[in-house]
């Protein structure tokens, strides 16, 4: 017994302005949330990594040990 999942075929959706309107905001709206999450430190202070003008100090002048 064959039949349909009824689940919307790929091609309706992609040709759906709704799919369009939705990603068009969500797709850039990611990339900026990304952009903002690394440009302001947050990234550095979340994972505890050190920002790039920290790894090699006055004192320390070695590669640091991980």
């Amino acid at each position: 017994m064959s039949g349909t999942t009824g689940e919307r075929p790929f091609s309706d959706i992609i040709t759906s302005v709704r799919y369009w309107v939705i990603h068009s905001v969500t797709i850039p709206a990611l990339f900026i949330a990304g952009w903002l999450f690394i440009s302001t430190g947050l990234a550095y202070d979340i994972f505890g990594t050190p920002r790039p003008d920290e790894y090699f100090t006055q004192i320390r002048q070695e590669i640091p040990i991980v």
